[in-house]
């Protein structure tokens, strides 16, 4: 809330004006007696409200995060800064970052997606890096309501705009639909960028009197207190929260990125540091490159250029207008980066300078209007480890009979699989996206991995968004572990060889134990994977909260994951090439059928437990499918999983028309367990010895492909025939036929 007039900071305190910003009566104490020694006011109260929320601070997931590897001899940046970074070899490296926009999209759909693509954009460009790629992981509540229809719809159109307007292809991502969402959606965007490494940036404002200078959108009302706002849960008629939302402009992002890459390129002789004004706007920019530089500030906010009169200095620093970045310039190169900018119609304009106290301190209309430790704000948020208890569902799923799938009409189910909505086609939603304008693109939307050809080398990126928030409904810890497992195996599949994660960690009210043990225990589970898999987490964000009147999202991490491909011709798609083919499935097929597709189809549930899984075995499989690629012995490769076997293998038939015939040595049934750790290969005649005997056990051949549209596979039990063309054909109009 803001008022008309400003209240004094003894009524601040009195009327707790503090807690309806999400201040605890404990932290408010902890800043007026411990850290300032005296009642903050208004806009000083303000400040600590935004910094110390969940969403700038991590006060509640700090502890959880230090779980998480971060080295590696490939990183080059980890998490701290913009975004993580990569070394990619030629002095190149990739940079990437996932961001959550959940609480804006609930509200504002079509606003709350193109202001997340926006931001996500502006972290990777301020570590010096040009935007190459974009994806996004998506969650709804099951497509049968008109309100999922319209925020998917909304969602999908903001993501494409804001993509499409700035040039920058979208390439991937994932949608899961589950009636957990349904009052909480997910909107979470990555974006991958390519940097020389002598052109990587910090955002530090460093060297006293060196110049602060604000360049981009004039700053308005728009999005005040938007990242407390993403620090607590929704209750319903709190739609009207609207102006937490911000309004993007890609056009004028295109110019800022431009202009931006214009002064680290061409003049980074006098460029000290960059960051983007993201999550409370001004503030956090401002104070976070003062503290991590170990300097202090002062800036003057009548000089901020401002899009609406009157605003007050509580306005101007919490306002999280978009398009906007803040510099850190040496001492008279103002003009230059003034002209610099100017010379792409936009704003540049001095607003404070570095000091050498670590106090901040905030000028306005000639009166000193805050003054407070630097580090107070940027660093010095209390940690909380909150209790935890195990929710009480997990020792129902411990008592329950594994779940184990009647099918008597196999072929009828594989049919009823494709046309669910995780499962079907998502192309009507990813040909609203260019994916293709800067003509990098080798494998886009649609494929396990999307693939992008590093200009000037034989080398490519894949790229991913994963995670099956089921399992970690089951499991947090498991879950956690399969989520960084199939990411990778989705790289894998395409050629490619893991390298980092990102991470988007979708969690409900870490006030509640058993919301916290979720978080907790799927980062054990994260952190364990990233460690076998030599994938270090270099950035990534934590969206807590997700809950509407008490029923929370499904633990749902999402990993972005990028690979490197070491050479062009081993880029690998999923579909069968030619006929002849033989098939191979890698990995075993167990009895895993909780928290499957199967299960909700039949069912309408999701429980029971989830099996160990085996990071053993899971490296292995992966480590020998990258070896056969490399060696130019496979034709096809994807990765097994919502549908199991059954649904990896008829997916590979539909894009280059072949049909299959062969043979699985378990019940039909089988086909449709969602046991991890498994790929789908096709490979030559003359490349079966080698291939088999490099495998050993690991595969087993399943049958060939034909050249007729058929799929048809003798299982123990019953054989399961399927015409590809119809299969397909529903598998695509699905989704359409459920949103008309």
């Amino acid at each position: 809330m803001t008022f008309l007039y400003e209240p004094t900071p003894q009524e601040v305190k009195e009327k707790r004006i503090y807690a309806e910003w999400g201040l605890t009566d404990e932290e408010y104490r902890l800043i007026s007696e411990d850290i300032l020694g005296r009642l903050p006011n208004y806009t000083e109260t303000g400040l600590f409200s935004v910094m110390w929320s969940e969403h700038c601070s991590y006060k509640n997931s700090k502890s959880v995060l230090r779980k998480f590897p971060t080295n590696g001899p490939q990183v080059l940046q980890g998490p701290g800064e913009g975004a993580g970074i990569v070394d990619i070899g030629d002095n190149l490296a990739v940079v990437f970052k996932a961001e959550s926009h959940n609480h804006p999209s609930a509200v504002e759909p079509y606003e709350g997606a193109a202001t997340g693509v926006g931001g996500i954009i502006r972290d990777i460009f301020s570590m010096g890096a040009r935007p190459i790629a974009m994806l996004n992981s998506l969650r709804f509540g099951e497509l049968t309501t008109d309100r999922t229809k319209f925020l998917l719809e909304q969602v999908v159109a903001g993501i494409g705009s804001y993509g499409n307007c700035i040039g920058i292809p979208t390439v991937g991502g994932e949608i899961g639909f589950d009636p957990c969402y349904e009052g909480n959606p997910l909107v979470n965007a990555m974006c991958v960028g390519l940097i020389e490494h002598k052109d990587i940036q910090k955002g530090q404002a460093k060297g006293v009197d060196n110049t602060i200078m604000y360049v981009g959108a004039k700053t308005g009302r728009d999005g005040i207190h938007g990242a407390t706002f993403a620090s607590e849960e929704f209750t319903e008629g709190e739609e009207q929260q609207r102006s937490a939302v911000q309004v993007g402009d890609p056009f004028m992002e295109k110019l800022l990125m431009e202009a931006c890459l214009d002064l680290i390129l061409n003049h980074s002789d006098i460029l000290v540091g960059i960051q983007d004004m993201g999550a409370a706007g001004l503030v956090s920019s401002s104070s976070e490159m003062a503290s991590k530089a170990g300097s202090g500030l002062e800036l003057y906010l009548d000089d901020v250029p401002q899009r609406e009169t009157n605003m007050t200095p509580y306005e101007m620093m919490l306002s999280e207008s978009q398009e906007r970045m803040l510099l850190c310039i040496k001492k008279g190169s103002e003009l230059q980066v003034a002209k610099l900018f100017e010379s792409y119609g936009l704003e540049a304009v001095n607003i404070g300078k570095v000091t050498d106290d670590k106090h901040y301190r905030l000028f306005h209309k000639g009166i000193q209007v805050a003054d407070l430790p630097v580090d107070a704000l940027a660093e010095d948020a209390p940690e909380y480890q909150k209790p935890m208890a195990e929710p009480a569902r997990i020792k129902v799923f411990s008592k329950l009979e594994n779940f184990v799938p009647e099918t008597k009409n196999a072929s009828d189910v594989l049919i009823k699989l494709l046309q669910q909505p995780q499962i079907a086609s998502k192309k009507s939603v990813f040909e609203t996206y260019d994916s293709q304008v800067r003509t990098n693109t080798v494998v886009g939307p649609g494929s396990d991995a999307a693939v992008l050809r590093v200009r000037g080398t034989n080398k490519a990126l894949a790229m991913t968004t994963d995670c099956n928030s089921r399992y970690l409904y089951l499991n947090p810890e498991i879950g956690g572990k399969m989520a960084v497992a199939e990411a990778a195996r989705n790289i894998v599949a395409s050629g490619g060889k893991p390298l980092a994660i990102t991470d988007c960690l979708n969690f409900g009210s870490p006030d509640k134990p058993e919301g916290f043990w979720e978080l907790s225990t799927s980062a054990d589970g994260i952190a364990a994977a990233c460690l076998k898999l030599e994938t270090p987490v270099i950035s990534g964000n934590v969206s807590l909260y997700n809950e509407t009147n008490g029923q929370s999202v499904y633990p749902t991490p999402v990993i972005g994951m990028v690979g490197l491909v070491e050479d062009l011709t081993h880029i690998t798609r999923q579909d069968f090439k030619n006929a002849g083919d033989l098939v191979y499935m890698i990995g075993e097929t167990g009895a895993d059928f909780n928290g499957t597709e199967i299960q909700k189809m039949l069912t309408g549930k999701i429980e029971g437990q989830l099996a160990d899984f085996d990071l053993e075995v899971e490296k292995r499989n992966q480590d020998l499918l990258l070896e056969s690629i490399q060696k130019g012995l496979i034709e096809s490769a994807h990765d097994c999983s919502e549908g199991g076997l059954g649904v990896a293998l008829i997916e590979s038939c539909f894009n280059n028309q072949l049909g299959f015939k062969g043979e699985f040595q378990q019940e039909a049934n089988y086909l449709f367990a969602e046991t991890p750790s498994r790929f789908v290969v096709s490979i030559k005649n003359e490349n079966q010895e080698e291939f088999e005997s490099l495998m050993g056990n690991t595969a087993t051949l399943v049958g060939e492909t034909v050249t007729t549209p058929s799929f048809n596979l003798v299982c123990r039990d019953q054989e399961v025939i399927v015409n590809v063309d119809e299969a397909k054909k529903l598998w695509e109009e699905a989704i359409p036929c459920l949103m008309k």
